[in-house]
């Protein structure tokens, strides 16, 4: 006895040594953002303050505060009146002790309100001496990831444990001290000991030393140079400004990270664990929540909005199942996003990758079988194997699942086989209904038949409220207003051209012919003299002399080939176009060489091929061609540029015609958008009507031939099938 014991000591006194250090590195991290940030955040709410009317004052005290003359004097905002301060408050004519006092504690409650809920906006085409010293501080904690806040959470759990144990053990750490302990002591200090070993080979078995010494070396670890913390960031903002909410404070309002859910399942949702063991990246806390959510609720559709990050959700929930033991999950989506995926599986969890596609899918269909791993496939690939036994597959991914809303497809019989066979399912869409409540209902009844089963049309059109009520055991839904507090600004602007003299002739062509697809691209029929070709370029020369890069989107192949020649004559830098009929791994190359591409450049995409599954937040001007029948269409390819990871502003401009289908398909959207906001997104009062629900595209497009062939004196045939 006293060897042993004294090195068990020892270790034990090492290991606490290292995870202090550990809290202590990271704190000291954190503190350096927040001195970083203090300045910026500062100068925010003087801007925010500068900005509000000192006649806001009397919202805060109800009407009470006489304020004409002060601002007579000239302080015509909160921000000049807390500048002034009380003494010059106090020399204005008329203004006595007590209003000075109202005044200023009014301004005080602004300000604070202010600075409670402004955003910091990082500038990465600006970059100044007090955002540079924040990125490089942020630079620390991202580059340390998600091993660093492991690390800090597992010291934090040790020290309770380890503490007590080093106490008790304390008098075997010396000869002396041992000899000296009385008998009662001595038996204490072994058995403290023995707990100590079972405790320290509990840490070497987790390999805890290991990790407390690679995450204080990490969190000493700053950038080798400015430019290298800015190119960092502009490659994984979406990291740093996760850090940067969290740390100061800027969460999104609770209710609104999770989804608005019902006390009860929001409840069950937050005390489900979260094994991170597998994966590689940090989560939001609504990204968390979403994760638990799957996991607690088993079979679910995950509505977010396009760009809070869906698929780092599911990856968290594969990770965690594979910690707990499963090892096959199966993913299936469009074959565009295939690339996609299995890139986002790899960089962002250990787990092994397979992609069942091509020629040789069933062989890479066996080996997932024999090997385990994440499978990765299309639709139409996922009939041709066979479904899964009963337990078999931990998780089945369905990615952009509205596209399996039609019960009759195959596509959608194959996936409901799939999903019928496994215990947990995840249905990712940030648009799971497009026209009808009842193609919603349908995928949700390869979910919850019961749930499925009590969404009758009248509950639907009985408020959103309701509805969402009913569903809410399957359904979360998130939007980017609610939980984005940092993503730059989006600006719409809808730019209304006067058809040329050409552009009109071709257009009364198409009316005449009664060919609505023609009808809709008519205004570059003639792109000799087209009005919104013109314009087109002209925001194309515009985004190139300030740096940016454009997305240009159409539904038309001839559209693009159109647009593709103007742009090149011009002399942009010029990537696609992207169709469907582009290989999915050839779309992802290409959107990658966008982004690399120095400087401004231009990518043209069908808004269907480039909609879905591509990020492309390496532009920021985003041209929509024409409007589409459909709302969620234009809202999917803008959300392709405006989504988490995005740092710069980005502004969407719609080119439209006056006076003929332009003008009707915009009104149709409006009123699909109002639908689609009372159901899908947070709603107090449905505005939907029956119409607005049942009426199809077909209907709609014939309605509008026909309507322009009255209004023009016409008559003729109608082709009115929609893209």
């Amino acid at each position: 006895m006293g060897r042993l014991e004294r090195e068990a000591v020892g270790r034990g006194t090492r290991l606490e040594a290292a995870a202090l250090d550990v809290v202590a590195d990271h704190g000291r991290a954190v503190d350096a953002v927040r001195a970083a940030l203090a300045p910026i955040q500062d100068a925010a709410v003087r801007r925010e303050l500068d900005a509000i009317p000192a006649a806001r004052l009397q919202d805060v005290t109800e009407g009470r505060l006489r304020l004409g003359s002060i601002e007579q004097s000239g302080l015509r905002t909160v921000g000049a009146v807390l500048a002034a301060g009380p003494y010059r408050l106090r020399q204005i004519p008329g203004v006595g002790q007590r209003t000075v006092d109202q005044t200023l504690a009014a301004a005080r409650r602004l300000a604070e309100a202010v600075h409670e809920t402004v955003a910091v906006h990082i500038d990465v085409d600006h970059p100044a001496p007090e955002t540079t010293a924040l990125v490089r501080a942020l630079h620390v904690l991202v580059e340390a990831g998600p091993d660093a806040r492991r690390a800090l959470d597992r010291a934090r759990e040790l020290m309770p444990r380890l503490r007590p144990l080093l106490a008790g053990a304390g008098p075997a750490a010396g000869r002396l001290r041992m000899l000296l302990a009385g008998r009662e002591r001595r038996a204490r200090a072994l058995t403290a000991v023995e707990e100590l070993r079972a405790l320290l080979d509990e840490t070497e078995r987790a390999g805890l030393p290991a990790l407390f010494a690679q995450a204080s070396v990490d969190l000493l670890r700053g950038p080798e140079s400015e430019v290298a913390a800015w190119v960092d960031f502009e490659l994984r903002s979406a990291e740093y400004y996760g850090l940067l909410a969290e740390i100061s404070g800027r969460a999104p309002d609770a209710a609104a990270a999770e989804g608005f859910l019902p006390d009860e399942i929001a409840e069950r949702v937050r005390h489900q664990q979260l094994d991170d063991t597998h994966r590689r990246v940090s989560l939001r806390g609504y990204q968390a929540f979403g994760a638990r959510f799957v996991l607690a609720q088993r079979k679910v559709v995950l509505g977010d909005e396009m760009g809070l990050g869906k698929t780092i959700q599911a990856i968290a929930v594969l990770a965690h199942l594979a910690a707990e033991g499963q090892s096959h999950f199966m993913v299936v989506c469009p074959a565009s996003v295939l690339v996609n995926w299995s890139r986002e599986v790899e960089a962002r969890s250990s787990l092994r990758v397979l992609v069942l596609h091509g020629p040789d899918r069933q062989d890479a269909f066996a080996d997932w079988k024999g090997r385990g791993g994440v499978a990765v496939t299309t639709f139409d690939a996922l009939r041709g194997f066979p479904a899964p036994g009963g337990g078999e597959v931990g998780l089945i991914v369905v990615d952009e699942a509205h596209s399996v809303k039609n019960p009759q497809a195959k596509r959608s019989q194959a996936v409901s086989e799939w999903a019928g066979r496994c215990d947990r399912v995840l249905f990712m869409t940030g648009t799971p209904m497009e026209n009808r409540v009842a193609e919603f209902r349908s995928l949700v009844g390869m979910l919850d038949r019961g749930v499925a089963e009590a969404l009758g049309d009248g509950d639907a059109l009985a408020g959103s409220v309701a509805f969402r009520k009913a569903v809410a055991p399957v359904y979360l839904r998130r939007n980017q207003d609610d939980v984005l507090t940092e993503l730059p600004s989006l600006q719409h602007t809808d730019e209304w051209e006067e058809l040329s003299a050409p552009d009109e002739e071709a257009y009364r062509e198409a009316v005449r012919a009664g060919n609505f697809m023609a009808m809709r691209r008519a205004a570059y029929a003639r792109p000799e003299r087209s009005a919104k070709l013109d314009r087109l370029r002209e925001i194309v020369r515009e985004a190139g002399e300030n740096g940016q890069k454009t997305v240009v989107f159409s539904n038309f192949k001839d559209v693009l080939r159109v647009v593709g020649e103007a742009l090149a004559a011009d002399g942009a830098d010029l990537f696609g176009p992207l169709t469907g009929a582009v290989p999915a791994a050839r779309r992802q190359l290409i959107v990658d060489d966008f982004a690399q591409a120095p400087g401004p450049a231009v990518l043209t995409a069908q808004i269907q091929a480039g909609g879905v599954g591509l990020n492309m937040q390496a532009a920021s001007v985003v041209v929509i061609c024409e409007p589409q029948i459909k709302p969620t269409i234009e809202h999917q390819a803008v959300a392709r540029a405006h989504r988490m990871g995005q740092v710069r502003p980005v502004r969407v401009h719609r080119l439209l015609a006056t006076g003929g289908v332009d003008e009707r398909i915009v009104a149709i959207l409006e009123r699909k958008t109002r639908l689609f906001d009372a159901y899908a997104r947070r709603s107090a009062v449905a505005e939907a009507t029956p119409d607005a629900v049942d009426v199809s595209d077909t209907e709609l497009a014939r309605r509008i031939v026909e309507e322009e062939q009255a209004r023009l004196g016409m008559a003729g045939p109608v082709s009115a099938e929609p893209a």
